[in-house]
């Protein structure tokens, strides 16, 4: 490999930006693995999880099934 980036010095950028990526990648999924998760999915001791959370939690929801026709237009028209 050391002699391909010697011949090549313009693979070096790519290599670094590559190795970046890759390490960022693993280090998001051991953070997703291992990190503090609201609730645990543990069908026999707990579940119902939701019931654990305090009522002042705010939920993140995302509307699945969104009429775009109703919604109103923002901006200018052409």
């Amino acid at each position: 490999m050391r002699k391909q980036l010697k011949k090549h010095p313009g693979l070096i950028p790519q290599l670094v930006f590559l190795s970046l990526g890759v390490t960022g990648a693993v280090l998001y999924l051991l953070r997703l693995s291992r990190g503090p998760h609201v609730t645990l999915w543990d069908k026999k001791n707990n579940p119902e999880p939701w019931n654990k959370l305090d009522p002042t939690y705010q939920y993140k929801f995302a509307a699945v099934n969104t009429d775009y026709k109703s919604l109103k237009k923002q901006g200018p028209d052409f």
